[in-house]
C-alpha cells in the first residue's frame, strides 16, 4: 500500500471539499488504487473558524512555511490563492523536493515561467487540473488525450459567474446590474467580483491552456480581455433578433503569423454548441488537426468538482514513484519557445454594432460613409420604428474586417453631434 501524505494550504471551500472526499472515500483509493491519501498537515489562516469538517487540532497551523518543510509531507497542495504567499510557498515548497499540486490560475498565467522552470530543475511535479475548469479534466486531456493533435483553436466558456449573468439576463429581460446582484446574492459572483466582470479570471486560465494547447511560453500581459460590464439587456434582445446568443468567450486561434488569444463578449450563433451552455456551466470547445472538434463541458467552479481535479493530479503523483526525480513532459512542454500573440488590432473578424442616434435624415447614410470610408461593409441594419428628434437605437452588423480599421472608423463616428453613447462593438464567432 502505498502512503502519500498531504499538506494542505487553505481550508477554505476547496480545501474543505478535498478534506471531506479524501475522508469519505479513503477506503475506495486504497482499494482501487492501492493508495493511502493522509492529510498531514493543514495550513489555515483562520483555524478557529467554524466549518463543515473538524480536522484534528493537532495537524492545523497558521504556519504555512512549517507544512511546506515539514519532512513527513510529500505533496504540498496550495488553495490559499493570490500570487504573493502562494507563489513564495510553492517555490519553497518545490526547493524542499516536495511535489505541488495547485488551483491557483492567477498564479501560473502570471508566473509560471519561474514555478515551471523551477520544478524542472528540481524534478518534481507541478499539477494544475483544477486551475482551468474546475472539474472538467481538460489539462489531462491536453497532456494525454489528444497528445497526436496539433491543437489548432480553442473556444470556451471558463467564467461561471459571468455564463450565469448573461444567461439570467438572456432569459429574464433583466439588466446587467440586477443579473450581477442575482448572481451575488446566489453565491455566484464575488462581493468585489471584478476579475470575472472584467474577464481577467477567464484571461488568466486562457494563458494556462495557450500555454499547453500550443507548446510553449505566453505572456499574459499580451491576453486582450474584455469583460460584460457594457452588455446592456437591448444588446441581448437585438443579438436575439439577428439569431444569436451573446457570451463571454476566451478564444486563441493558430494563424500562419502568431496566435490570437482574447477575452471577450461574443455574438453566436444560436445553433453553437456553446451558445447553449447556460448557468454556470463551463466548456472547452477544442479543435485538432487529427480529431477536429471535442468539446469538455461540466461545473467549472465549486468545492467538490474542484477537489474532484485536485484528487485526479493526486493519483497521478501516487503512480509515480514518489521519491524518485521526475522529469514531466508537460512541465517540459510548458517551457517550449516564446509563443507569439497577436495584437487585438491585428484580428480579422466580423462585428455587431449598436448606436443610439438622434433620429433625423441622413443618420445612417453618413454613418455608412464612414464605415466605406474604411472599407467595412454591412450584411445587416435594424432600425427601430422613426421617431424624429428621438434617441433611437440603430444596429449594423459588418462583414470581415480588420479591428484596426474598425477602431478608427467607431472613433470617427463616435465623434458625430448625432450619437448620444459609446458606440457598443461586439465581436462575431462562428458565423
Amino acid at each position: 500500500m502505498k502512503k502519500i501524505n498531504i499538506g494542505l494550504l487553505g481550508l477554505g471551500q476547496i480545501g474543505t471539499g478535498l478534506y471531506e472526499i479524501l475522508t469519505a472515500k479513503k477506503k475506495f483509493f486504497e482499494h482501487q488504487l492501492g493508495v493511502s491519501f493522509e492529510i498531514v498537515r493543514i495550513a489555515e489562516k483562520f483555524p478557529n473558524r467554524k466549518r463543515k469538517v473538524r480536522p484534528p487540532k493537532s495537524i492545523m497551523t497558521q504556519d504555512a512555511l512549517s507544512v511546506v518543510r515539514d519532512p513527513s509531507v510529500d505533496v504540498v497542495v496550495e488553495l490559499i490563492g493570490g500570487t504573493s504567499a502562494a507563489r513564495m510557498l510553492i517555490k519553497e515548497a518545490l526547493k524542499e523536493g516536495k511535489h505541488v499540486v495547485t488551483a491557483n490560475k492567477a498564479l501560473l498565467a502570471e508566473y509560471g515561467d519561474e514555478i515551471f522552470e523551477l520544478a524542472h530543475k528540481m524534478r518534481r511535479w507541478v499539477c494544475f487540473e483544477a486551475s482551468v475548469g474546475g472539474g472538467i479534466p481538460c489539462i489531462k486531456a491536453l497532456r494525454e488525450g489528444l497528445v497526436a493533435n496539433n491543437i489548432e483553436s480553442i473556444h470556451a466558456i471558463i467564467n461561471g459567474t459571468t455564463n450565469y449573468i448573461l444567461t439570467q439576463m438572456t432569459e429574464t429581460g433583466m439588466d446587467f446590474s440586477e443579473a450581477l446582484a442575482g448572481a451575488q446574492q446566489k453565491g455566484y459572483a464575488e462581493a468585489d467580483p471584478t476579475l470575472d466582470i472584467q474577464g481577467i479570471d477567464a484571461a488568466h486560465k486562457l494563458a494556462i491552456l495557450v500555454r499547453f494547447a500550443f507548446g510553449g511560453r505566453v505572456k499574459f500581459s499580451d491576453i486582450y480581455s474584455e469583460g460584460i460590464s457594457r452588455i446592456s439587456s437591448d444588446d441581448i434582445a437585438f443579438a436575439k433578433e439577428f439569431g444569436y446568443a451573446i457570451k463571454l468567450l476566451a478564444i486563441a486561434k493558430k494563424t500562419k503569423d502568431g496566435v490570437e488569444a482574447r477575452v471577450q463578449p461574443t455574438l453566436l450563433p444560436k445553433a453553437h454548441i456553446l451558445a447553449n451552455v447556460n448557468q454556470s456551466f463551463n466548456a472547452i470547445l477544442m479543435h485538432g488537426d487529427e480529431v477536429g472538434d471535442v468539446m469538455f463541458y461540466g461545473r467549472g467552479a465549486g468545492p467538490h468538482p474542484t477537489a474532484s481535479a485536485v484528487i485526479a493530479d493526486l493519483v497521478d503523483i501516487a503512480k509515480s514513484e514518489i521519491d524518485i526525480p521526475v522529469d514531466d513532459d508537460s512541465v517540459i512542454r510548458a517551457l517550449g519557445p516564446s509563443v507569439p500573440v497577436k495584437s487585438i488590432t491585428s484580428i480579422l473578424s466580423r462585428y455587431y454594432l449598436r448606436f443610439y442616434v438622434i433620429d433625423r435624415p441622413s443618420v445612417l447614410a453618413n454613418i455608412s460613409k464612414i464605415l466605406g470610408k474604411y472599407k467595412i461593409s454591412i450584411s445587416d441594419v435594424m432600425q427601430r420604428e422613426r421617431s424624429v428628434g428621438r434617441v433611437v437605437p440603430l444596429i449594423l452588423l459588418t462583414h470581415d474586417t480588420h479591428e484596426k480599421n474598425l477602431r478608427a472608423a467607431v472613433s470617427e463616428i463616435d465623434r458625430m453631434s448625432c450619437i448620444k453613447e459609446k458606440t457598443q462593438v461586439i465581436r462575431i464567432e462562428g458565423a
